[in-house]
């Protein structure tokens, strides 16, 4: 049976990665890195991953200083650049099949981007009763798995699911004993998943069987 979903973001819930590139394009200037090219796609390539891999992949021959400094820059301008948009950018049916999931069973959110950026999705999405918890990397800096088993720990789940996108997604989750739903319309493409679903309502219909 499935007794709680652990939802990743990017990927899984929405796509940001259009406003974001063009925020961090914008920081990489203003921080002297006229070379560096973001792309929505090179963005794809990255999200999942924490910020100083992140760095690492876009700045590789700067130091772990001018790495985090690039990063303070680049998430200060998407916080930005996400408050002043309207953010209508989740995939189809995921705002509809959260609040009926919640029916069902508890739904949390873990994702290894950096504080605040759960809260503006849940903020711009308007699912604020409807997610029990959530924890990040720049909260709680730790990573994807070790995130997964606080959040599972501290709601007492048995039987969770981690719903994502990506192989660091299996990853985390094989690593944190959790059952892996891959989310086949988001970046990645995982070596392997116990479930797939082809849209975010598909869910719903894993959840009612697996429970019945």
């Amino acid at each position: 049976m499935i007794d709680s979903i652990i939802l990743d973001v990017d990927g899984t819930l929405w796509d940001s990665t259009p406003i974001v590139a063009k925020a961090w394009q914008g920081a990489a200037r203003e921080c002297g890195f006229c070379d560096v090219i973001i792309t929505p796609d090179t963005l794809k390539g990255l999200f999942g991953k924490t910020m100083e891999k992140i760095a690492e992949a876009i700045l590789p021959n700067e130091s772990k200083e001018a790495q985090a400094s690039f990063m303070k820059a680049c998430t200060e301008a998407e916080q930005e650049a996400l408050d002043n948009d309207p953010c209508r950018i989740e995939y189809p049916g995921v705002i509809e099949t959260i609040k009926e999931l919640s029916k069902e069973v508890p739904v949390t959110i873990v994702s290894n981007c950096q504080s605040g950026y759960i809260e503006l999705f849940i903020e711009k999405s308007g699912l604020g009763a409807y997610i029990t918890d959530k924890e990040c990397y720049g909260d709680a800096g730790f990573g994807k798995a070790h995130n997964e088993k606080l959040v599972i720990d501290r709601n007492h789940f048995k039987f969770p699911v981690y719903v994502g996108d990506t192989e660091g997604d299996r990853e985390a989750s094989e690593e944190a004993g959790v059952r892996f739903i891959y989310a086949s319309y988001g970046f990645g493409s995982p070596k392997s998943f116990y479930k797939r679903i082809d849209k975010f309502n598909d869910i719903i219909t894993i959840v009612k069987e697996e429970n019945s």
